[in-house]
């Protein structure tokens, strides 16, 4: 608790409080479909209370009490399963080895796990606006760069963020300030508690002897980079080196992962390969009236550990794309394809990879050969997002605003790499959930890329 002020440390902790018991409650309510009594609500809260009490220890061992769950937010998803993982068995054990108060709450008790860990996750994410509500942290940023700029900004100029910065020192300016008056006595001066800085960067090593001594002030100092992470969901692209694919980047199994992931892959597209197939019909002879010709087009793309594979969609174009970057490419789609490409319905036997495991369902879009080869030439360490199996659908198609379209795009294109990075260095099962919910979401909203 010393890392937060005793405001948002309460606030934090009354409000998993608070959701833990209306969690109960409304796992009552679901469990029996009518609103629960008094008296079933207290003889369940006593023996919840309890493990209420280890839960908010759990919680605070976990970290969830501490500065960074307000900042970082895109950790708090991870952080949050993990920690109703360990309350889950507490919770299992506690029932089952301790009958004293003569319920074992089977059913409620596992409605009750999904929905507490749903409504502490909302509460955590958009509740911290109870607490930045009467005043922004003040911080400092030291950094440079263009992404300093972006993240300087984003911070002051949006008023979701729990930040401000009052202050802004650009390192390569460093010979020319005063580092006690105008680094030091500004950060007293202004009561700032958070310093954002760019640990990177070799200018910044002569400042930490001057601002070592300023943890004992309980200033806080958060890398810019997690920060700029946390806010844009990619990757700084001024932070790859190779210094930081050998700290963050590693491609050996993940057990547990791996095989959910897997799993999760032959389930989805087997049951929506089988609903699907009441579609291809009518796709077939939409085709087939509109120009005649095929009806499926395979095109090969670059797989895992660069390894060639064969995507198959329904065809939307009256010339195979070669990946040549033609201008005039938009001309060529036919008018069903318009259609199959606005509802993503040309992407549904693709399915069919999914499930033979040439790509997954979640991952890093796969690319034309001819592109690759371009891109690797002109683009550093463009060819680690084929490190991982290639998806469906991905963390750039979600979060890119101007993805490459129709032509060769180098610009968008490293931008698209620092997303395909968040995700590669990021991947877990939850973040492959969100992915998936979310894309659902746009194929349901008929938007985005």
């Amino acid at each position: 608790m010393s890392n937060i002020g005793k405001k948002e440390g309460v606030i934090l902790f009354l409000g998993d409080v608070i959701f833990f018991a209306l969690s109960l409650w409304l796992s009552l309510f679901f469990r029996f479909g009518e609103i629960p009594t008094k008296t079933l609500f207290y003889t369940h809260l006593t023996p919840f209370s309890i493990l209420f009490a280890i839960w908010i220890l759990v919680y605070f061992i976990a970290g969830l009490y501490e500065k960074h769950t307000l900042i970082l937010k895109s950790r708090l998803p991870s952080v949050i399963f993990n920690a109703q993982v360990v309350n889950s068995i507490f919770a299992i054990a506690f029932f089952y080895t301790i009958p004293t108060f003569g319920i074992t709450p089977k059913t409620i008790l596992f409605i009750y796990l999904l929905i507490s860990f749903i409504s502490i996750l909302l509460w955590r994410l958009y509740g911290s606006l109870l607490i930045t509500q009467g005043g922004k942290q003040p911080a400092l940023l030291i950094g440079s760069g263009e992404e300093m700029k972006e993240l300087l900004a984003e911070v002051n100029g949006n008023t979701r963020y729990n930040l401000r910065f009052v202050s802004s020192i650009d390192v390569h300016d460093i010979d020319a300030i005063n580092i006690q008056e105008d680094i030091v006595t500004k950060i007293y001066s202004e009561n700032i508690k958070i310093v954002a800085i760019d640990f990177s960067h070799e200018k910044v090593t002569p400042l930490l002897p001057h601002l070592y001594n300023l943890i004992f002030s309980k200033v806080r100092f958060i890398d810019s980079h997690r920060i700029y992470e946390d806010i844009f969901d990619r990757i700084p692209l001024s932070l790859v080196t190779y210094s930081w694919f050998l700290e963050n980047i590693s491609i050996s199994p993940k057990v547990t992962y791996d095989f959910l992931k897997r799993l999760m892959d032959i389930f989805v597209s087997l049951v929506a390969g089988i609903v699907s197939l009441v579609l291809y019909p009518f796709v077939f002879l939409a085709i087939l009236m509109d120009d005649h010709g095929k009806i499926f087009l395979k095109q090969e793309r670059v797989g895992q550990n660069n390894h060639s594979i064969k995507i198959i969609k329904f065809r939307t174009m009256s010339l195979d794309d070669t990946g040549e970057g033609i201008a005039s490419r938009e001309q060529k789609i036919t008018r069903v394809g318009k259609f199959l490409r606005s509802t993503r319905i040309d992407e549904i036997p693709q399915l069919w990879n999914v499930f033979k495991g040439d790509i997954s369902l979640i991952g890093p879009r796969p690319e034309l050969p001819k592109l690759v080869n371009l891109y690797e030439k002109e683009i550093s360490f463009y060819n680690v997002r084929h490190l991982i199996k290639p998806g469906l659908s991905g963390w750039a198609q979600l979060y890119q605003k101007t993805p490459p379209k129709f032509s060769t795009d180098y610009d968008q294109t490293k931008i698209k790499l620092s997303y395909d990075l968040y995700y590669i260095k990021n991947r877990s099962f939850w973040l492959d959930i969100k992915i998936g919910l979310k894309t659902l979401k746009t194929l349901i909203s008929r938007s985005g890329v």
